[in-house]
C-alpha cells in the first residue's frame, strides 16, 4: 500500500515540476479569471441597481462576486482529461500507457491532479485579490477547511466525468462534442454563469441534484453562507456521486480496454 501510495505522488510531483516549467500557461489563465471577473462585477452592479434592491434570492452583491470567484477558480483549474486521453489513443501511445506498471487511471489522476494544483493557487490568489478590492473581504474565512475539501470533491467528480469521456475515445476516437456538451451543461446547470438561486424553483430543484451542482454550486455557495449542515450535505451528496460515477468509471474502463484489444488497438 505505501509502495503504491509513493508511486502515484511522485507521479503528482513529477506533473506539479512540469506544470512549473510552462509559467505563461499559469500566467494566461490567472488573467482569464480576472477578466472574466472584471466583466461580472459590472454586469451584477447594474442587475442589483436595476432591481433596486441589496439582496437577491438571499444573496448580496458581494456574496454573487465571491460566490462567482469560486466557481471559477474551480472551473479555470480543471485539467482537459478527456482530450488528453482522445489524443493518446489517436497517436497510439495509449499502447505505452495501458502496458506501464501502473494503474491507468490512477496515473490519470495523478498527472490530472499536478496540473491542476497549481493553477488552483494561482487562479484563487488573482481572483480573490481582484474580488476583495472590488467587493471587500469574503462572508468567513474561517470556512476555508470546509472549502477545501468541498472542492477537492468537485475535482473528483470532474475527474470520473472526464475520464468517462476520454474513453469514449476507446469506441468513437473523437470526443470534443462530448467534451462540449459536458462543458455546457456545467456552466449552465452547475451554476458558473448564474448560481442556482436565481432559478426558476422547478429547474433549480433539479439542478441541485445533479452533479454539475456538487461540482461548482455547492462549494461556491458554501464559502458565501458557510454553514455546518449544508457542509455535511454537500459532502455527503458528493460521496454519493463519486460512489456511482467510480463505479461507471471502472466498469467503462474494463469495457473499453476489452473493445481496444479486440480491435487490435
Amino acid at each position: 500500500m505505501r509502495r503504491t501510495i509513493v508511486k502515484y505522488w511522485a507521479i503528482f510531483k513529477t506533473q506539479l515540476v512540469h506544470s512549473l516549467s510552462y509559467p505563461a500557461d499559469l500566467f494566461s489563465r490567472s488573467l482569464t479569471i480576472v477578466l472574466f471577473l472584471w466583466i461580472f462585477a459590472h454586469l451584477w452592479e447594474a442587475a442589483y441597481a436595476s432591481a433596486g434592491q441589496e439582496r437577491i434570492a438571499g444573496l448580496s452583491r458581494r456574496d454573487t462576486l465571491w460566490y462567482l470567484m469560486i466557481a471559477e477558480v474551480i472551473v479555470l483549474s480543471r485539467p482537459r482529461l478527456a482530450g488528453a486521453i482522445a489524443e493518446g489513443v489517436k497517436s497510439g501511445s495509449i499502447a505505452y500507457l495501458l502496458n506501464r506498471p501502473y494503474n491507468f487511471l490512477l496515473y490519470q489522476a495523478g498527472v490530472g491532479l499536478g496540473d491542476s494544483a497549481l493553477r488552483l493557487l494561482c487562479n484563487a490568489l488573482a481572483g480573490g485579490a481582484l474580488t476583495w478590492w472590488m467587493v471587500g473581504p469574503p462572508p468567513d474565512l474561517g470556512h476555508w477547511s470546509l472549502v477545501l475539501p468541498a472542492i477537492a470533491g468537485a475535482w473528483a467528480i470532474d475527474f470520473c466525468i472526464g475520464a468517462m469521456i476520454g474513453l469514449l475515445a476507446f469506441v468513437a476516437e473523437e470526443v470534443s462534442a462530448f467534451e462540449w456538451i459536458y462543458s455546457k451543461l456545467t456552466l449552465i446547470l452547475g451554476g458558473v454563469l448564474v448560481p442556482l438561486d436565481f432559478f426558476p424553483g422547478w429547474l433549480r430543484e433539479a439542478a441541485g441534484h445533479l452533479p454539475f451542482a456538487y461540482m461548482v454550486y455547492g462549494p461556491a455557495r458554501c464559502f458565501v453562507s458557510p454553514d455546518p449542515g449544508a457542509f455535511m450535505a454537500l459532502f455527503a451528496g458528493q460521496l454519493g456521486w463519486l460512489v456511482v460515477l467510480g463505479g461507471l468509471l471502472c466498469l467503462g474502463y474494463r469495457r473499453s480496454v476489452a473493445h481496444l484489444n479486440i480491435n487490435g488497438g
